[in-house]
């Protein structure tokens, strides 16, 4: 058995409720009085934009799936779970959204909702719902998850990634990145996931990685450049794979450093919010020196952006923004199993 894949089956989280939350002692400087306002605000926000049956948004990509998993993330992170919190009603209006829109063969998909790619919604749908059933266990939970699971195994092509469809056929590294995040949360809900589906997945992850640590898109086409979101994303995958040392890990960590906010290269690669939302838990994960150089820089950043409503704006829609900003800023807090270090 590899040493990856060993921490990969072996190491477990019990659950993501603050008492059993993994305390970072640098929470009480890093979670200045500002970052944890906005992140309420922004929580607020999401609360009033929720709509009856538990989706969020009413134009461009409203009732995707993914945007509705990424809200319960927010909330989560914040320290409720579907039992208890503040936001507790909010999360258990989530779940039910995401099981409604979940069919008989495990895919979570709103089939009348704006998307980048069914598997993108799929797999972040697939990530909150792991969270939340290692926090309760519902017996419903539990069997939807395993198709959901059973959905993502089937659905990796030869080179060891995933695409927009739930069909084997092609990879790029973004699709990718997402399905390793809901697998990993698979397993640490003890939910059962293949070692050959892992040891494939980071086979292709490491393939895409470039000379200069970042990561180009596909495999297909040689001489495709590095940028910073599929970079950071791709880190993250190395690490949710139970990838933890290695030039691999080293040399992409040195590439995102050039993007930390306030650096001459910070803003010059697109996708804002997708972007941050992978690198700050590369760099949580990272932890030392490079968690503490970049969290306050992205902290204090999104302090600023925030509108007068509350929201942080995105192309993609106001919910989604809201969201990804209030999952950075509250990553300190430690409360998501998937961020447990």
């Amino acid at each position: 058995m590899s040493k990856a894949f060993f921490f990969f089956v072996v190491v477990l989280c019990v659950s993501a409720c603050p008492a059993h939350a993994v305390e970072d002692p640098s929470r009480p400087t890093l979670m200045t009085t500002a970052a944890t306002q906005a992140a309420n605000k922004g929580l607020a926000f999401l609360t009033e934009r929720q709509l009856e049956d538990g989706s969020f948004g009413t134009s461009g990509y409203a009732r995707n799936v993914a945007v509705c998993g990424l809200s319960g993330m927010a909330f989560l992170a914040s320290g409720s779970t579907p039992t208890r919190g503040p936001y507790a009603e909010q999360i258990d209006r989530c779940i039910e959204y995401l099981l409604e829109q979940t069919s008989e063969e495990g895919f979570i998909a709103a089939a009348d909702a704006t998307s980048r790619g069914p598997m993108y919604g799929h797999g972040f749908a697939t990530l909150f719902l792991c969270e939340v059933y290692g926090m309760s266990e519902q017996t419903e939970l539990r069997d939807r998850l395993g198709q959901a699971v059973e959905l993502i195994v089937g659905s990796q092509n030869p080179e060891g990634g995933w695409r927009y469809q739930p069909r084997p056929n092609d990879a790029d590294l973004s699709v990718t990145v997402c399905q390793v995040m809901a697998l990993r949360a698979a397993r640490n809900a003890g939910i059962a996931v293949p070692r050959k589906t892992i040891d494939q997945a980071i086979a292709y992850v490491k393939s895409c990685q470039n000379n200069d640590g970042g990561f180009r898109y596909t495999l297909a086409g040689g001489g495709q450049p590095s940028q910073f979101a599929r970079s950071a994303a791709g880190v993250v995958a190395l690490y949710n794979a139970g990838i933890y040392t290695g030039p691999e890990l080293t040399n992409g960590l040195d590439y995102l450093e050039q993007f930390q906010p306030g650096k001459e290269n910070a803003g010059r690669d697109g996708y804002y919010f997708y972007a941050h939302y992978y690198a700050a838990q590369a760099m949580w994960h990272a932890g030392g020196e490079r968690w503490q150089q970049w969290y306050p820089a992205i902290r204090d950043e999104l302090v600023a952006r925030q509108r007068a409503d509350n929201s942080w704006i995105d192309s993609i829609c106001v919910e989604y923004g809201t969201a990804m900003a209030c999952i950075v800023l509250q990553v300190p807090n430690n409360y998501l199993p998937i961020l447990q270090r």
